[in-house]
């Protein structure tokens, strides 16, 4: 999974990763072993990455748009 091990790299590491977004570094090589991280750790992963890996790259197969306000406004 190409956008987890680019997200494992901004942060320096699986257990800086896991470190950040309040996991501990084997349910991150649980995610790298099975090629798929659950849809409620994504918006964490992607606040950890300052944005640079989205929901969107993480989990293409969620709607993320019905989290994410579009039109400014308040959900």
């Amino acid at each position: 999974m190409d956008s987890l091990n680019n997200a494992i790299d901004i942060a320096g590491g699986q257990a800086a990763l896991a470190r950040k977004i309040g996991v501990v570094p084997q349910v991150v090589n649980n995610w790298v072993r099975r090629g798929n991280v659950p849809a409620e750790h994504c918006p964490a992963i992607e606040r950890a990455t300052d944005g640079k890996v989205r929901c969107e790259a993480l989990r293409p197969d969620v709607d993320w748009s019905v989290l994410r306000c579009k039109h400014g406004a308040a959900a």
